[in-house]
């Protein structure tokens, strides 16, 4: 009696293997599509939010009183590391945001110079980016975690200026990190008694991967991501790497694909948010109330839907790199320029999110990486 031939698509045990057919690719539209629409629960307090937006928003009013919007701005960008306040005791709180407050400066100034040596500044912002991401990792920083920190870097490298102004320049930035200081440590009173912080437990030892490994590849898929942006001639592409850093920090590889779908649907969002509020008849003063407005908006979303603060953040952005030059009719250069910058970089970023949580490329790349530093080290 013959032996009949395997059915197709069945391996040499008989076992059918299975391919991916119509119900996989439908399953698969179907959850990104519950991540897109999912509003998570939050116990943040509005009072965090209020804190945010006071951090980034006296430095505005300050500059707006003066006539210096460009100071003001300057400073709000330094009160952004407000965000890296963790939720321990009072004495915890202060000290990670003076540390932080250090680094945010560095980051500025470093940036700043590089605008001088343009050839410096893809090298210096891939230093910055594997440096500030392994202090974030090795203390266990929440999120935002590096994200203002190089967002500050890339800014700065585009903002134009002379040598001589840059000191002044960093000093805007060290003021603004003043005030978010002295409102963290007003804000920090009032929470430490009415939501005391959960007891400090031990944080778990730093490895290899997620402190060097991990840091690696980010920092290099950022300036990857600026080399592309300066390759290609994009006008403003201080933005790319800061959109491929948002996207390549998600915890696993479909995290940063729904992360990437959030940021660009939320960009083209916030790019029409955008559009409206430059078609304002917007002064110093108004200006600065949107953007504190915008700031409270982004800090009570982000844990509840990213896609929504990131319409929020887009316009938010905007206002801080191109204020100064927001009066001189080219809102739809501006408009546009982001929303390619954006694409460019979340592409990149998942590229970079592959390396990172791929488990048949992940352990080759660590071994290899694992041989460059003294057994001591890693």
């Amino acid at each position: 009696m013959n032996q009949k031939d395997p059915p197709e698509g069945a391996d040499d045990g008989g076992h059918a293997r299975r391919r991916p057919g119509r119900g996989f690719v439908k399953q698969q539209v179907q959850g990104t599509w519950r991540e897109l629409i999912r509003v998570n629960t939050s116990d943040r307090r509005w009072e965090m939010p209020l804190a945010a937006a006071l951090s980034s928003g006296l430095p505005l009013m300050v500059g707006a009183y003066f006539g210096r919007m460009d100071y003001g701005l300057m400073s709000s960008l330094g009160g952004m590391v407000f965000l890296s306040l963790p939720n321990t005791s009072l004495a915890q709180r202060m000290m990670m945001l003076l540390a932080a407050s250090f680094g945010m400066v560095a980051c500025y100034a470093i940036g700043a110079l590089t605008q001088f040596w343009p050839t410096a500044m893809i090298a210096a912002l891939t230093v910055i980016a594997i440096l500030v991401n392994m202090v974030c990792r090795c203390y266990r920083l929440g999120p935002p975690g590096s994200l203002f920190f190089i967002m500050a870097t890339a800014i700065a490298a585009y903002t134009p200026g002379h040598i001589e102004d840059v000191p002044m320049r960093v000093g805007m930035v060290a003021l603004g990190c003043l005030v978010a200081c002295l409102v963290a440590f007003a804000y920090s009173l009032h929470m430490t008694r009415v939501a005391p912080p959960p007891p400090e437990a031990a944080p778990p030892k730093p490895t290899f991967d997620f402190v060097v490994y991990d840091s690696v590849i980010i920092g290099l898929f950022v300036g990857i991501s600026l080399l592309v942006a300066e390759l290609l001639q994009l006008p403003r592409p201080y933005w790319v790497p800061v959109s491929c850093l948002a996207i390549i920090q998600g915890a696993s590889l479909w995290a940063a694909w729904n992360r990437q779908l959030h940021r660009i649907l939320g960009t083209a969002l916030g790019l029409c948010v955008a559009w409206a509020l430059l078609s304002l008849p917007l002064n110093v003063w108004t200006l600065s109330l949107v953007m504190m407005a915008l700031s409270f908006g982004i800090e009570t979303l982000v844990v509840r839907h990213y896609a929504s603060a990131v319409a929020l953040i887009t316009p938010l952005t905007i206002f801080l790199a191109e204020a100064p030059h927001l009066g001189q009719g080219y809102p739809a250069d501006v408009i546009e320029a982001r929303f390619v910058d954006t694409v460019i970089g979340a592409i990149i970023g998942v590229l970079g999110a592959v390396l990172l949580h791929n488990q048949r490329i992940r352990p080759q790349l660590s071994r290899w990486m694992r041989a460059v530093p003294p057994n001591r080290v890693s």
